[in-house]
């Protein structure tokens, strides 16, 4: 295979693993993927797949996009995600569509949490993390309004370790992409 064609040859899938990167690279550095990279992504995804699929590719590229915010959506509304790993993932169901999108965030959460143990493990404190987890746990059972458990949340921030979540949504998508033989 030549240059050209390799270049070619899944460029969408390309492009894509690009900006996962890039946001990645940025979530590391300030804990936050920015909205000038999630929302062009969604809507270049959108008008690139109507314009070479006309209403199926507009079909194909909004139902990837519903399941790339519907697989990050709870954990949001609960406090538990930042706002911008969402739209990356509804960004990327954009592009690639809802199958690969599910099967890339599936990866991408056996990354992220393999990257929590890890990050646990090294700050050597798995006591206080399994305590909050339980905390967080026994919440969720108690708590049924979303609000509430968005708010309390919202207050334990501050002292909570946090994961940015773009880079295991990029090296959990890039392998998939990988082991699916796009890229």
């Amino acid at each position: 295979m030549d240059w050209h064609e390799f270049l070619t040859q899944h460029w969408d899938i390309k492009f894509v693993s690009i900006v996962l990167i890039v946001a990645a690279w940025i979530d590391g550095k300030e804990l936050r993927v920015p909205n000038w990279i999630t929302f062009p992504m969604v809507l270049s995804g959108i008008v690139y797949c109507t314009w070479t699929g006309g209403l199926e590719g507009l079909g194909f590229s909004l139902l990837g996009m519903c399941v790339g915010l519907l697989c990050l959506l709870p954990l949001y509304a609960v406090g538990g995600m930042g706002a911008g790993d969402v739209k990356l993932m509804a960004g990327m169901g954009a592009w690639v569509g809802a199958t690969i999108t599910f099967y890339a965030f599936c990866l991408s959460t056996i990354v992220g949490a393999l990257m929590a143990i890890c990050m646990v493990l090294y700050r050597k404190s798995f006591r206080k993390h399994y305590e909050n987890f339980m905390m967080i746990l026994m919440e969720w059972m108690a708590v049924k309004d979303p609000r509430q458990l968005s708010e309390i949340a919202a207050r334990r921030k501050p002292q909570m370790f946090l994961l940015p979540y773009g880079i295991p949504i990029c090296i959990g998508s890039i392998a998939y992409f990988c082991y699916a033989n796009l890229i």
